[in-house]
């Protein structure tokens, strides 16, 4: 990744958080009656998927959690009681997982593996044609 997409990639993610700073207010309200928030993200907009949300939903229903917004096909808002805190153990999961599927870096080394992939056989027939 060059510098240039390294700097956008960087802004991206800071806009990101900053709208999810903006569209996430917690009032005193919600904090008073015991409620605890947190943002599930997938870096493959998996949320797009019905099933995929579903399924998400589902195990984070397991911990308690439930749903208050999906903001777009990467992020998901969930909250829940305080109280649920005491079953933690009891779950297959991380109750305070934040992603869901392959992590940004993952993907970022994924795809810099088939590009540099693609030029070795590009090099390989290059190479191979030289010498016929």
């Amino acid at each position: 990744m060059n510098g240039a997409a390294a700097a956008a990639a960087a802004a991206a993610k800071r806009a990101a958080e900053e709208e999810e700073e903006q569209l996430t207010p917690y009032s005193d309200r919600d904090l008073a009656e015991g409620w605890e928030f947190k943002i599930v993200r997938s870096s493959t907009g998996a949320f797009r998927n019905p099933a995929v949300l579903r399924k998400t939903l589902d195990e984070e229903k397991a911990a308690g959690w439930e749903l208050v917004e999906k903001f777009d096909n990467a992020r998901i808002r969930l909250k829940r009681p305080l109280s649920a805190r005491a079953d933690d153990s009891k779950h297959f999961l991380d109750p305070y997982r934040t992603r869901i599927g392959p992590s940004d870096l993952k993907i970022v080394l994924l795809v810099m593996g088939a590009i540099l992939g693609a030029v070795a056989v590009l090099i390989i027939a290059l190479y191979s044609a030289g010498h016929r």
